[in-house]
């Protein structure tokens, strides 16, 4: 089933709308591993979907009925606040403008107020080898610095087609500093999200060099290049059954 929340981002003082999947038929005192994921509003139905696809990750868990919990936190839809608050970095965007880095308050949000709402709320296994944060552009960056940053909480990340532009080095050094080890990311991008191969052998540097510099600090890594994938949501969808495998979510 999905439930759809209003929850207050109290950082923001604004209400947001949570989407909640829970298996329909579990067992008595049966609990599930849980993956919080951003654009909350793109993961189960296509007429949420901000261009009309979805991931179709309710479809998916309840074919293979596996006691997981999916809370998707939809984004803000007001003019660049996406971005804002999916960055844990202040840039200037060409297209967008001055982008104002909200994501560090929104993670100890996640952390502090979210996640136990959650556990108190649903029957979740509560220790971080349970506990995954995912997410695709925006929402792939700020599941790399989740996952990064609050690593006694989340024990993976699913971070699809990361933005990186005007913060790969912010997050590069934030990550050598950072104390983050035995920790799961599955990393992926798509050849055809550049428009040439100067940009895509860029943008797959940045992306590998994050992924040396985590395994190198001893968390597992699964980078993956997709040779004719591009940057959607019809994309990301082909991906839920490689990353729910290689995060430990499904056998």
């Amino acid at each position: 089933m999905i439930i759809k929340e209003n929850m207050v981002i109290t950082p923001f003082q604004l209400e947001r709308t949570i989407h909640i999947y829970v298996p329909d038929h579990l067992e008595e005192d049966q609990r599930c591993k849980v993956v919080y994921m951003f654009d909350g509003h793109n993961l189960f139905n296509d007429e949420d979907a901000t261009y009309g696809t979805s991931w179709g990750i309710k479809d998916y868990l309840d074919y293979h009925d596996e006691p997981i919990i999916i809370v998707g936190i939809e984004c803000n839809h007001e003019g660049n606040d996406r971005l804002c608050e999916f960055s844990p970095y202040d840039f200037n965007d060409r297209v967008w403008g001055k982008v104002e880095g909200r994501g560090k308050a929104l993670t100890k949000w996640i952390v502090d107020e979210l996640k136990p709402t959650i556990d108190a709320k649903y029957p979740t296994l509560i220790q971080r080898e349970n506990t995954a944060i995912a997410g695709s552009s925006m929402g792939g960056l700020m599941s790399i610095y989740v996952g990064m940053s609050a690593s006694t909480t989340f024990g993976s990340a699913a971070c699809l087609s990361p933005y990186l532009p005007y913060v790969y080095r912010r997050l590069y050094r934030e990550i050598e500093k950072t104390d983050v080890t035995n920790t799961v990311f599955y990393i992926s991008w798509g050849a055809f999200e550049c428009n040439t191969h100067r940009r895509l052998a860029k943008y797959s540097e940045q992306v590998l060099s994050i992924a040396r510099l985590l395994t190198k600090k001893r968390n597992f890594v699964y980078p993956h290049l997709y040779e004719y994938q591009d940057h959607s949501e019809g994309a990301w969808a082909n991906e839920t059954a490689i990353w729910m495998k290689e995060i430990g979510f499904m056998g």
